[in-house]
C-alpha cells in the first residue's frame, strides 16, 4: 500500500500537468471518477481517466493554455487527500486587461480525492461563496454582456 503524502499529491499534479498518460497512470486510476460542480457546460461527473483527461484538454483549449493550478495547502489521510489550489487563467481571446468573471479566473478551489493502492480513484472540486458563481461564469458559453461565444 502506498501512503498518501503531500509529496505524492504534488507529484500527481505534476504528472497531470505533463500530459504524459503513462506518468499520469502512476497517480490516477483508469476508472477515475471526478466531479466538477456548477451550472456550466463542463459541470458534472467524469467517469474514466480518459473522460477526465478530455476535461483537462477542454480547459486548456478554452483558456488558450493559460489555465494553471498552484497548490497552496495539502492535508492527507490514509486513503484521501484534500488540497486548496489557486486556479488562474483567462478565456482564450480575452483582452489582457479583462477583469470580467466570464474572462478571467483567479480564485481558490478545494479538491477532495480518494486514493486506492496509490492512485486517485475519485475526486471532487469544491467551491464556496462567490467563487462558485465566478467558476460557473468563467466556464459558461457567454462573454460579458451575455453575448454567446463559440466554444
Amino acid at each position: 500500500m502506498t501512503n498518501v503524502t503531500r509529496q505524492r499529491v504534488e507529484a500527481a499534479y505534476r504528472a497531470l500537468g505533463s500530459g504524459d498518460r503513462d506518468r499520469i497512470l502512476e497517480y490516477y486510476s483508469e476508472d477515475l471518477r471526478w466531479l466538477v460542480p456548477g451550472n456550466h457546460p463542463l459541470a458534472g461527473w467524469y467517469e474514466s481517466l480518459d473522460a477526465f483527461l478530455e476535461l483537462m484538454g477542454e480547459t486548456h483549449k478554452l483558456t488558450g493554455g493559460t489555465f494553471k493550478m498552484d497548490i497552496e495547502y495539502v492535508l492527507t489521510g490514509p486513503d484521501c487527500s484534500a488540497d486548496v489550489c489557486r486556479n488562474t487563467g483567462s478565456r482564450a481571446g480575452a483582452k489582457d486587461d479583462a477583469q470580467s468573471p466570464y474572462e478571467r479566473m483567479d480564485y481558490q478551489v478545494f479538491h477532495f480525492m480518494r486514493w486506492h493502492e496509490g492512485r486517485i480513484v475519485e475526486g471532487r472540486d469544491g467551491l464556496f461563496g462567490d467563487t462558485a458563481s465566478a467558476f460557473s461564469q468563467f466556464w459558461a458559453p457567454f462573454a460579458p454582456g451575455g453575448i454567446r461565444r463559440d466554444r
